[in-house]
């Protein structure tokens, strides 16, 4: 029949499931039939397991009646029959009782039956057995894991996959069988029918056992990490697997060794090498996105980005899809090593596939460089009507980005999302528009009036309220530092008088900035128009005028210039977190105002600093968001907040270190030891205005050693730096982790110093049943040599933001430099990485983006605990013979701190 006709010829009702009470009818009456008619048999069947796999199901007792009118059909020879039995009986095994009644005609058949039905027969003997039964069939599973027949093999690999919440120790019974199957040699069905279908096929084996294997053998071994690796080790080493499913797998299993011990990659880096090489597209796809996923990995990343060239290239749609998404993940972490791809990635743009095109021209942009930024902007711009609202959002994210990069060609770039904001859009899409072009005002100040026109013109058109309030607010606290602020009053009295309540009220506010420049005429306007805001007929608005009206008005101007812009921001998550205790104390504790004196004070700066370096990290939280595991978002900044906030309150619970003041900053935290060892030591340095604190947080691993009186003895080499006291640990119980506190008073000058440092303590065996060291045992004293703890430049420094670099370190007095060279880096990207991290500085003008293996420049700005700028230019040179040479050149208003970040910030 053609398949042109076929549809005329079909059925009106095929569409409609059958009735459930006539199909148990008819079942009934068929089955029990005599003699039975095999074709209605299968057709019944048929319609039966369609109404089970739609979701629908019997009671329990006209699905036992089923159960066992359906295994009478045993006794018909029909092949096809006896499949459509199997597959019937292991969906109402589920539902129905008794089901252990029909375990000997399915064992014969498992065991003697027909090579057609044995592999269904094995998958429906696993449903129906339990415990109790399950240890009558070990010989038979183990007889059909080790068939030549790959189908009889397979089946008996997935059945023991699905016992294993049942019986697991049964099962385990033949892993040796189930590691021998992986290498063996299997066919297809020998019956007539496959060897038709096979005619002509050098190879009757489709390997596919192995990935049943390798799954079912990961799952008996997975405790066992030795044996585990063993597995993993053995596979990988020799080319034993050949089923692409199976070496997929096996990269999987690789990747989450790696992930917990990085340390073993080099043991793995032959097998990705031969997996690039696959002929199979799905092998290679799978170990290129490890390599991008472990950076223990990063040698082969050249290798892995080849492949991903050719893939670029191919047929296939999803292949190539594959390869332009992964090349999109590595030009996030290392755009420079994507540029050999750009000519292919160009000829992507005017995919036919949407999806392909426009990952190419993201991907471009994050490679992108001066000369040909422009250029593909316009070629962006002739697409973009023809992809959704969520392309065209991946695709506004993406030029943030670039802006941040190349903050030099804002132009083409906020000409671009000037033409988009006047398109229709969602709010979504709007919404990642406005972010974009906030981005640019921070951060590249000399755009922030054309930016504001462009906001301006939006809002006379906005259809959505949240959107005018953000831009409101922005015009409110950007607009009054423009040359001409004029321009921007009468846009924000238009949506006084066109919008609603909710737009009116921050329209007010905004208005009542640009009254703090100072100037008479434009304090009069304000005031005129604020006036006209007291008839309002929003309550909202009213208020806020006449308390924008009241401040205007006093003579304390200072005090209402701090009210209404303070210049600075309170940490919200502590604010939250103080204000959540004060509402939840006893009645006592509301006689006492609140009092939030001591919640940090977040200056526009630091803000600005925190913000910058967020969003030039969170592309990464792309390549997280494949992990399993969900991760909160929670922002650097306020994580930053957060740990110093906690920090301080420790700190002050301690008597002595109360009267020390305000912490002014705490360091990272510092490794002391390996994680490995039998006591893992690591140190936070809390800088004070007269004082140092070094907390050394001890974790004892031991099950059987209780530690007491544990007290880490520090010596400076240093002799400004004089020890006021030592907070021991009085007790540390095996498997716990307790701090102790070494105090030391510093000079005024910010200085560095070198800290010895030994464990000292007395330890006492545990008893294992009471978890408590014996009475009267008074232990043995002994000692634990750890690492040193170095005063660097960057415990005196907090992160700040310079729009313009290059005037701030040109207005810095007091230059300094030095010179190193570090024989042992391996390249510039990782030194750069360090120094960000040890300096506590933010890098400027993107400078943290290492284009070059040969040269790099790194600007640096900061500010110090007493509030002291400090800016630096670090320039790096590479070469394979003698490794990068650094010159450090350091600017400050606090001379000694210049100098001794030129000379220490590289230890």
């Amino acid at each position: 029949m053609s398949t042109l006709s076929y549809k005329k010829f079909e059925d009106s009702d095929s569409g409609v499931l059958p009735d459930k009470m006539t199909v148990f009818q008819d079942c009934m009456q068929a089955f029990n039939a005599s003699p039975v008619q095999a074709k209605r048999c299968r057709m019944l069947l048929a319609r039966l397991l369609r109404l089970l796999y739609s979701g629908d199901s019997f009671p329990s007792t006209e699905s036992t009646t089923l159960f066992f009118s359906i295994s009478k059909l045993f006794q018909h020879k029909d092949v096809s029959l006896r499949q459509m039995v199997y597959l019937t009986i292991k969906e109402l095994s589920k539902t129905s009782e008794d089901v252990l009644m029909v375990t000997s005609s399915i064992m014969k058949d498992a065991q003697n039956g027909d090579i057609t039905y044995k592999p269904n027969a094995i998958r429906t003997l696993a449903r129906v057995l339990d415990a109790s039964t399950v240890n009558a069939t070990e010989r038979l599973f183990k007889n059909s894991v080790v068939d030549k027949n790959q189908s009889i093999s397979s089946a008996a690999l997935i059945s023991s996959y699905h016992m294993l919440p049942v019986a697991k120790d049964v099962v385990k019974r033949w892993t040796n069988e189930t590691q021998g199957t992986i290498s063996a040699s299997k066919v297809f069905l020998t019956s007539p029918v496959a060897n038709h279908e096979q005619y002509g096929s050098q190879n009757l084996s489709s390997f596919i056992y192995q990935y049943h294997a390798l799954g079912l053998l990961y799952h008996l071994r997975n405790h066992d990490k030795m044996a585990l690796m063993k597995m993993i080790q053995s596979l990988s080493s020799n080319n034993v697997l050949k089923h692409p499913a199976a070496l997929v797998q096996l990269t999987h299993y690789i990747a989450k060794v790696l992930e917990t011990d990085s340390s073993l990659a080099g043991n793995f880096e032959s097998y990705f090498e031969i997996a690039l090489q696959n002929r199979s597209d799905m092998v290679a796809l799978e170990a290129v996105k490890t390599i991008v996923t472990i950076p223990a990995l990063s040698g082969l990343i050249v290798k892995a980005i080849y492949v991903l060239d050719t893939f670029l290239s191919a047929p296939r749609t999803v292949v190539r899809f594959a390869a332009v998404r992964l090349l999109n993940k590595i030009s996030l972490t290392n755009p420079e090593n994507i540029v050999v791809c750009n000519g292919s990635l160009e000829g992507l743009i005017n995919d036919s596939n949407r999806a392909i095109s426009t990952y190419a021209i993201t991907t471009l942009l994050k490679t992108g460089n001066n000369d040909n930024v422009d250029r593909l902007i316009k070629t962006i711009a002739g697409f973009m009507d023809d992809i959704s609202d969520e392309f065209k959002t991946v695709v506004i994210d993406s030029i943030r980005s670039l802006s941040l990069k190349f903050p030099e060609k804002h132009k083409s770039m906020l000409s671009f999302l000037n033409d988009r904001l006047r398109e229709e859009g969602g709010f979504n899409l709007k919404n990642s528009i406005i972010e974009a072009i906030f981005d640019v005002i921070k951060f590249v100040p000399e755009s922030r009036e054309s930016c504001l026109e462009k906001l301006c013109e939006f809002i006379e058109d906005c259809e959505f309220t949240e959107l005018a309030v953000r831009i409101l607010h922005l015009l409110g606290n950007e607009g009054p530092k423009t040359s001409k602020p004029t321009l921007y009053i009468r846009h924000i009295y238009n949506r006084v008088v066109l919008e609603n309540s909710i737009v009116r009220s921050s329209a007010v506010i905004a208005l009542s900035k640009f009254a703090l420049i100072g100037d008479a005429s434009i304090n009069k306007s304000i005031s005129i128009l604020l006036t006209r805001c007291l008839n309002d007929v929003d309550d909202e608005v009213r208020d806020r005028a006449a308390l924008a009206l009241k401040l205007l008005s006093t003579e304390k101007f200072d005090e209402a210039r701090a009210f209404i812009d303070p210049g600075f921001s309170y940490s919200l998550p502590i604010l939250e977190q103080k204000l959540a205790q004060y509402v939840n104390g006893d009645e006592e504790s509301f006689n006492v105002p609140f009092d939030g004196s001591n919640i940090p004070k977040i200056s526009e700066d630091e803000a600005r600093a925190y913000e910058y370096k967020e969003k030039l990290n969170s592309i990464e939280e792309s390549i997280q968001k494949e992990s399993k595991q969900p991760k909160e978002e929670v922002s650097e900044f306020a994580k930053h907040n957060l740990l110093q906030q906690q920090y301080a309150q420790e700190l002050s619970s301690i008597p002595e270190l109360a009267a020390y003041g305000d912490l002014l900053r705490s360091s990272h935290v510092v490794d002391l030891t390996e994680k490995e060892t039998e006591f893992v030591v690591t140190c936070v340095k809390h800088i004070f205005a007269g004082h140092i604190v070094l907390q050394f947080n001890v974790e004892n691993t031991l099950t059987d050693l209780q530690l007491d009186n544990v007290t880490m003895v520090s010596e400076p080499d240093f002799d400004e730096f004089v020890e006021d006291f030592v907070a021991p640990i009085e007790s540390l119980k095996p498997q716990t982790t307790g701090s102790s506190y070494a105090s030391f008073t510093r000079s005024e000058t910010l200085e560095g110093c070198l800290f010895t440092n030994n464990l000292t303590y007395i330890a006492k065996e545990v008893d294992p049943a009471t978890g408590e060291a014996a009475e009267g045992d008074e232990g043995f004293e002994d000692e634990y040599r750890v690492e040193s703890v170095d005063i660097v430049p960057g415990d005196f420094i907090v992160p700040s933001f310079a729009g313009n670099f290059t005037s701030v370190w040109d207005s810095l007095p007091n230059p300094c430099s030095s010179v190193f060279n570090l024989s042992d880096a391996k390249g510039i990207a990782d030194v750069v990485a360090k120094l960000i991290k040890d300096s506590s500085m933010s890098p400027c003008d993107s400078s943290e983006l290492v284009g070059s293996h040969a040269s790099h420049t790194l600007k640096l700005f900061g500010k110090s605990i007493n509030n002291e700028n400090i800016a630096a230019v670090i320039r790096f040179v590479y070469k394979e013979s003698v490794g990068v040479m650094v010159k450090v050149e350091a600017k400050s208003v606090n001379a000694g701190l210049g100098t001794f970040f030129a000379n220490e910030i590289i230890v």
